[in-house]
């Protein structure tokens, strides 16, 4: 039966709480709190247990179904870890792109529409990903349209 047919049972005592986003070693913004993640669990639980103490003792509820619930949760759970750790890991991967990228010559295309070629100075890390330094000027590296290696094409000539 679920909580929400339960008329008359007083609301279990925790409340949830919001999920607070936190920004990552790397700034990209991909990490949340573990709190969140606990504060979930004890939600689930508590749940859990407001339906075993308010359910009809003539028809109580198959302990597959809690079984079951349990199991759907550790699974949600178990994904959410994935997904964390997946964006970390392509958090990390562009950052590696990105600074194997300095000393190299790109071709850029801005917001404005202002298109530009140049050499690659420097990397910064924000929360949109990584930015590079293009002989001063800020180019977001989902900006970039072509790179080239100056020495390789200083030798071809």
């Amino acid at each position: 039966m679920p909580i929400g047919a339960i008329e008359g049972a007083p609301a279990p005592s925790g409340t949830p709480q919001p999920v607070q986003a936190t920004t990552g070693a790397a700034g990209n913004g991909l990490s949340t709190t573990a709190t969140a993640s606990s504060d979930d669990k004890d939600m689930f639980l508590q749940l859990l247990v407001a339906q075993m103490k308010y359910q009809d003792p003539m028809n109580p509820t198959d302990s597959a179904d809690f079984l079951s619930q349990s199991a759907q949760f550790t699974s949600l759970e178990k994904m959410q870890l994935v997904a964390e750790q997946t964006a970390m890991l392509l958090g990390a991967q562009m950052a590696f792109g990105a600074s194997s990228l300095v000393g190299r010559s790109v071709s850029y295309t801005l917001e404005d529409g202002t298109e530009g070629t140049g050499t690659v100075h420097g990397v910064s890390f924000g929360d949109e990903g990584p930015v590079l330094d293009v002989d001063g000027v800020e180019v977001p590296i989902a900006n970039v349209l072509a790179v080239t290696d100056p020495q390789a094409a200083a030798t071809a000539s």
